[in-house]
């Protein structure tokens, strides 16, 4: 008995025989190719940005590598073309909306086409919130979410004629926990998880899928000047007993970026050693 494969369309996978037999479903690409895909990757110069854009070039993406600072873009993208790999320098500040059309603009002329966004770049402006600055509270919601927003409503209009795409938000494990201090930060990772389901809902029936990353404690220039005292504080909270690296969570996003994610839609996939569960 054999079926149509209209049912499978947006799939990488091809029906061979009758249902729920070993051999029903082949699939058809390499695990976790990207290649022949364009994925523009938001403050990837440092970080977990960085991780990521060198991450999806490995795994066969062509790159458009996204920050403020040309000279750090600039090494990046040099990393990946010693590798083999191809990428595009865009300097763009994703809180100012001229800058992200003009940045997405020069990553289609340069590509042709985008199918992956990785929404990575944020900023921190800590201080207890009976005391935070507006100007502070808004630089954060402008960057961390807002930023999001605007690449997002770029990316879904290329997304949407190709009916195709993925989007992956990272958050943040303190969006799902709080954390003192931070308010401004913890609201734009919240509203960055709103954001993903709402989007996530709105986009679906176009094949695109929406997800988002929330990583805990990871060893990066975020988490570099924080004192040992705190450090320490922080490892006694993890069941793993260490901090992440940057490079694991590139892997959740690389993973949420490919065919075989492409049934995973609106979820959170949290990369924190056990910080927080469930």
């Amino acid at each position: 008995m054999r079926f149509s494969q209209s049912w499978l369309v947006g799939s990488p996978y091809v029906q061979l025989t009758k249902p729920h037999s070993q051999e029903w479903l082949c699939y058809t690409n390499p695990m976790f190719s990207l290649k022949d895909r364009v994925a523009l990757v938001t403050g990837a110069s440092q970080g977990i940005g960085r991780a990521t854009a060198l991450a999806l070039a490995q795994s066969g993406a062509r790159v458009a590598a996204a920050a403020r600072n040309a000279e750090k873009l600039a090494s990046v993208v040099a990393e990946i073309a010693a590798a083999g790999g191809e990428a595009l320098p865009v300097k763009m500040d994703v809180a100012d909306a001229d800058q992200v059309k003009a940045g997405f603009r020069q990553t289609l002329e340069k590509f042709g086409r985008l199918d992956i966004l990785v929404n990575n770049a944020a900023i921190t402006r800590d201080g207890l919130a009976v005391r935070m600055k507006p100007e502070d509270w808004d630089a954060v919601l402008r960057t961390n979410l807002t930023g999001a927003h605007l690449c997002s409503q770029q990316a879904m209009a290329v997304m949407m004629r190709a009916r195709y795409g993925r989007i992956i938000n990272v958050a943040s494990v303190v969006a799902e926990t709080g954390n003192p201090g931070q308010a401004n930060y913890v609201a734009a990772k919240a509203g960055l998880i709103g954001l993903t389901r709402a989007l996530a809902l709105e986009i679906a029936s176009r094949n695109i899928t929406v997800n988002a990353v929330a990583p805990g404690f990871v060893v990066s220039p975020m988490t570099d000047p924080l004192p040992q005292n705190v450090k320490d504080a922080l490892l006694a909270r993890i069941p793993l007993g260490r901090m992440g690296c940057d490079a694991e969570v590139a892997a959740a996003i690389v993973f949420l970026a490919s065919e075989e994610a492409g049934y995973i839609t609106g979820a959170v996939l949290d990369v924190n050693g056990g910080l927080r569960m469930g």
